[in-house]
């Protein structure tokens, strides 16, 4: 791993930082819970009622819980690089994570499938473009051809001044929605100085050079991009 990513693997394995965990990805991604709602539609529009979901960022569990409630005949096998993140999945799934699989690693850990559908939500944008491509290119060699797959993440305009416009507005709406801000400066200071970020284009361009078709766009909110596409 980069040493500036290594910086959030450690972030994801601070107990006082996981106390609080579930707050802060709704304070900082607008929508969040509709982000999830909307991802389940869109797995389902393709996978079977028995689907097996990889789930790659999977620590926290937020999404694994949102997409286990709706639809319970899937089970799951999700992946992340941090075990506290992993733990806090566990709790969150309560009564589901016994259809769960759980892999402390990175996409190359994860079973090779073929999974029915995958989603990588709030994770890509720690990866620079080679590596996200590397890694997008592996979650579809686990897919069934056909299978759908949802990506989220940090994404938006990155020449100046606009990038800089941005993320301020990332961080006003942190703020807004009640978090701290001493501790969002630190955060959009991390973002701007650590994250390799992509123009929403771009990104797209990754998914198809990754081998995915159908590539949409079904989500944007501030420096937030969300799309759907087909293995």
């Amino acid at each position: 791993m980069p040493d500036s990513n290594r910086i959030f693997l450690d972030m994801f394995s601070d107990p006082e930082r996981l106390a609080h965990y579930a707050d802060g990805p709704r304070r900082f991604t607008p929508g969040l819970d509709a982000v999830h709602r909307m991802t389940a539609i869109l797995l389902a529009e393709h996978a079977p009622a028995d689907a097996h979901v990889l789930v790659l960022g999977a620590g926290g569990g937020l999404e694994l819980a949102a997409l286990a409630q709706p639809q319970d005949g899937w089970r799951f096998t999700g992946v992340d690089p941090a075990g506290p993140m992993l733990d806090l999945a566990r709790r969150a799934l309560g009564k589901d994570a016994g259809r769960t699989d759980l892999v402390e690693g990175y996409i190359g850990d994860a079973p090779i499938g073929p999974f029915d559908a995958a989603t990588c939500l709030l994770t890509l944008h720690f990866l620079d473009r080679d590596e996200r491509v590397r890694t997008l290119r592996e979650m579809h060699r686990r897919m069934a051809s056909g299978a759908p797959l949802v990506v989220v993440h940090s994404s938006f305009p990155q020449d100046e001044p606009a990038r800089t416009r941005w993320l301020k507005r990332y961080a006003a709406y942190a703020v807004a929605s009640g978090a701290d801000p001493a501790q969002t400066e630190q955060a959009r200071q991390a973002v701007a100085a650590s994250l390799a970020l992509l123009t929403p284009q771009d990104d797209a361009t990754c998914l198809r050079d990754a081998g995915f078709s159908e590539v949409e766009l079904f989500y944007a909110a501030f420096t937030w991009r969300g799309w759907v596409a087909r293995a």
